[in-house]
């Protein structure tokens, strides 16, 4: 067995297949295209096969497209310990999101079959079908097929060109109808590991390489529609009015106040006025709020508190308002035992245990559906992400994966989890 923290992947190998694989989809503006069952993307999986075989991995692809890469282990029978991420994007994206995880796993998995390391479990990365939700309104799709809470509705969701997703599918040698095939059990499955950019400003701020996530914030997606009365700017005097502009602007501000004192985050992302001219008072006000929380309970009350806030701030102004959730998740705990595996790689490489919220959701959060998670973040610079300009310096990515290398193992020795 290797000396914890012994292990070193290959950084320049690794910078080179980032460099390569962010070629595919390169647009003209200087990022990244490749979204989900594209022609661009479907290119990429073959680089992505290339790598895995080079890496003498046996490779297959899942009903749900996704690309699993194996290392058998000493144990028949014996559970994998399995990492991975995607490599599909947004529109102009960066070369790092989801990438970084897929061909960091890669070569961790490369590294310890080159240097002929035994280990008990079986060793898996994979490369998970369209998990930024871009193309057809819904992520994490190859996850949740193989955590086994695939909905099979969601075959009918429509891209901008009215592409169905099932018809995607089929477009990629896909059979839609046996995608729930590709679901896994809790012992084919041991732990889930994810090596991810941090997509924030934390770690630069701490002067740090990498980072553990002790969780994955959940969210909760509000839609808030504050109703008035229409006016002459000029004629209507301040005393008369009925403005919901002004009301969301006094609601915003609780907001902010009540996710500091929860610990949460809270952001007002969009902002529709009608009717929307320079001169007349709006009469309608519709406006996001996105909340997030690393605790359920904390989440829960955030969201109760929001509302009470809004609907105070209506009453308090004569106005009318009606309050939908659009989208949420629960939030996501990291397993204390891959933590744990994942601090011990830390020392081993030199780095400290820098412990965070992940504010950002990944994979792991459908593999939490199948199995224990950890996740392990990487630097960004001026925290930029979804953006041409995100970028992970080699000697970061390096240090991600060469934390991931040593946790693989360290899990894949571990029988008795």
């Amino acid at each position: 067995m290797n000396k914890t923290g012994s292990l070193r992947i290959s950084g320049g190998r690794l910078w080179e297949s980032i460099q390569e694989l962010g070629k595919i989809g390169a647009d003209p503006h200087g990022g990244v295209t490749r979204l989900s069952l594209s022609n661009e993307e479907l290119i990429a999986r073959q680089f992505i096969i290339r790598l895995m075989e080079e890496a003498g991995l046996a490779v297959r692809q899942d009903e749900a497209g996704n690309l699993i890469g194996r290392l058998e282990g000493e144990r028949q029978g014996a559970g994998a310990i399995v990492t991975g991420s995607h490599i599909d994007t947004v529109i102009h994206a960066g070369i790092f999101d989801g990438a970084l995880g897929v061909l960091g796993g890669i070569e961790a998995l490369r590294t310890i079959n080159e240097q002929g390391l035994k280990h008990d479990r079986p060793l898996e990365v994979i490369c998970f079908t369209d998990e930024e939700g871009v193309r057809f309104g819904a992520g994490y799709l190859g996850s949740r097929a193989m955590a086994g809470t695939w909905d099979g509705n969601l075959l009918e969701l429509t891209d901008s060109a009215g592409t169905k997703l099932g018809e995607a599918m089929a477009f990629a040698d896909l059979n839609p109808q046996l995608i729930s095939l590709a679901s896994r059990s809790r012992e084919a499955v041991k732990a889930y590991v994810e090596l991810h950019i941090e997509q924030g400003r934390v770690l630069e701020e701490l002067g740090e390489a990498a980072g553990i996530a002790t969780a994955i914030y959940g969210h909760s997606w509000l839609e808030a529609s504050m109703r008035g009365r229409a006016d002459h700017a000029g004629t209507t005097p301040m005393k008369l009015r009925q403005d919901p502009l002004t009301a969301a602007a006094e609601a915003l501000l609780a907001i902010e106040q009540i996710a500091a004192e929860q610990g949460g985050v809270a952001t007002a992302g969009t902002l529709k006025l009608a009717p929307g001219a320079i001169n007349v008072i709006p009469g309608e006000v519709i406006f996001t709020i996105d909340l997030r929380h690393e605790a359920a309970e904390s989440l829960a009350q955030m969201e109760l508190a929001v509302k009470a806030a809004l609907a105070s701030s209506a009453a308090a102004r004569g106005l009318s308002i009606s309050i939908r959730t659009i989208d949420g998740a629960q939030p996501v705990q990291s397993s204390k035992r891959i933590v744990d595996a994942i601090a011990s790689s830390c020392a081993g490489v030199g780095l400290p245990d820098t412990y965070m919220v992940c504010g950002a959701g990944h994979d792991a959060v459908a593999m939490n559906q199948l199995t224990d998670i950890g996740l392990i973040l990487v630097r960004s610079r001026d925290g930029i992400s979804h953006h041409p300009l995100e970028w992970s310096s080699p000697e970061d990515c390096e240090a991600g994966a060469n934390v991931l290398v040593n946790t693989l193992i360290l899990l894949a020795n571990d029988l008795d989890s």
